[in-house]
């Protein structure tokens, strides 16, 4: 998108259109019941792509700690494997940073592509997307520096005595969303924009997030806590609505394919 398609999303945002709590949240219960198994294969998705990169950090520590008994078995001998483990643990320190990072892409490349789904499923149009299109070489620099900028505004956030933390937690929700359906926009446009729209209708955003979560969390362990498994989703889905309803698409039926659905 050039700066022109960017000001067109300002001003949407800004004759965006009330959006109403209760038929948000009706609309979010009956979405769920279409888009449960989506929800629960992105989740799936999510960790065993997060198992490999869990890895890569606890095999360099098991043999980390491995040294450390080895070097306890021979007392009196020199220590060279102290010397290493200090080399070892800033390695391990930048590892673990890499690690994180990709994970957090891989959540937020996740989530943005599961809003495609909603999308797909409302309006009952055919999807042919995959389930990684944000990590593509068009969108993979965008979803990294939205990724870290999403961690950089939180830890912000808690360092300014946490409150503000409930402040930003709207438009970082409303980022995912706005980035999947504008996924050429630049980074700092999305975040104005999640921003801009966040501060329009924080309190019923706040609250449909809230509630929402919590239903999702005690549905979940109503099942036995695995049923959180099934239920994440829900949290995710009026944040969809709100999108939809406050700024809409561009057309009620259907979005342009080549744009919408890149593979």
């Amino acid at each position: 998108m050039n700066n022109t398609d960017a000001n067109q999303l300002f001003k949407k945002i800004e004759n965006s259109k009330a959006v109403d709590f209760g038929d948000i949240f009706t609309k979010s219960i009956e979405l769920f019941k279409k888009v449960w198994v989506q929800g629960f294969v992105h989740l799936l998705i999510t960790f065993a792509a997060a198992i490999p990169l869990l890895l890569i950090i606890y095999i360099p520590l098991f043999a980390m700690l491995g040294m450390e008994g080895l070097e306890n078995d021979f007392d009196g001998s020199p220590h060279p494997i102290e010397e290493l483990s200090i080399g070892f643990l800033i390695l391990f320190v930048l590892l673990v940073i890499v690690v994180m990072i990709g994970m957090m892409m891989l959540q937020f490349a996740v989530t943005a592509h599961f809003y495609r789904v909603c999308y797909q499923v409302d309006m009952e149009e055919p999807g042919n997307s995959g389930y990684f299109m944000f990590f593509n070489k068009q969108y993979f620099v965008k979803t990294f520096v939205l990724s870290i900028s999403m961690v950089g505004i939180s830890l912000l956030a808690i360092l300014l005595c946490v409150f503000p933390l409930y402040y930003v937690m709207v438009p970082m929700q409303l980022l995912w969303v706005i980035f999947a359906f504008n996924p050429d926009l630049s980074a700092s446009d999305l975040i104005k924009a999640s921003f801009k729209y966040g501060n329009k209708i924080w309190l019923i955003a706040f609250g449909l997030i809230f509630i929402s979560s919590m239903l999702a969390q005690f549905a979940g362990l109503i099942l036995c806590y695995v049923g959180l498994f099934f239920t994440a989703s829900f949290a995710r889905i009026p944040v969809y609505f709100l999108y939809k309803d406050g700024l809409g698409f561009e057309s009620e039926d259907s979005l342009d394919e080549k744009e919408l659905f890149i593979e």
